[in-house]
């Protein structure tokens, strides 16, 4: 791919409407568009706003000048490194942009932003169904992490077990 023909930027303020598009379309793929609840006032504030909560950053991936990928990733940390580490919360390419290397020099573009950082892990989680995602990362030299489940509280259990405090 001849570099012009991709640049990635970081994500500002005025693509909040952009990543909401993103974010709509990766839950459509991955069959969960109901769940989202998401605005753009909400990304907006979120990754941009005077009171933002976390350090989420978002890069734009351009294919000749069309916005063809997204990406979300913040720091977080581990006990045993002692240090943070990159941790990817979404990356999607839209399907008609796919197969022309976008999603791999995404991630090689976190990477180079976790090795510039001092981040000694860049991880990430994939829907497991999506075993062509999990064989491309593969490729890559990552590695499924086995012995470890995901949890997730939200909504009412949430609230139930925060008032138990």
């Amino acid at each position: 791919m001849p570099e012009t023909d991709l640049k990635i930027r970081p994500a500002s303020e005025g693509d909040s409407a952009l990543l909401l598009e993103f974010i709509r379309a990766l839950a459509e793929f991955e069959k969960m568009a109901d769940q989202v609840e998401a605005t753009e006032a909400t990304v907006r504030e979120t990754l941009f706003g005077e009171n933002r909560r976390a350090a989420v950053e978002g890069i734009i991936g351009e294919w000749r000048g069309e916005p063809a990928a997204f990406a979300i990733y913040f720091h977080n940390f581990s006990t045993f490194t002692g240090r943070a580490g990159l941790y990817l919360e979404d990356l999607f390419v839209k399907p008609e942009y796919r197969r022309h290397g976008i999603g791999r020099q995404m991630l090689a573009h976190l990477a180079n932003i976790a090795v510039e950082r001092n981040c000694p892990r860049f991880e990430w989680v994939a829907l497991d169904w999506n075993q062509s995602a999990a064989d491309f990362y593969e490729t890559l030299g990552a590695e499924q992490l086995n012995g470890w489940q995901s949890f997730r509280i939200s909504g009412e259990p949430l609230k139930k077990l925060a008032q138990t405090a």
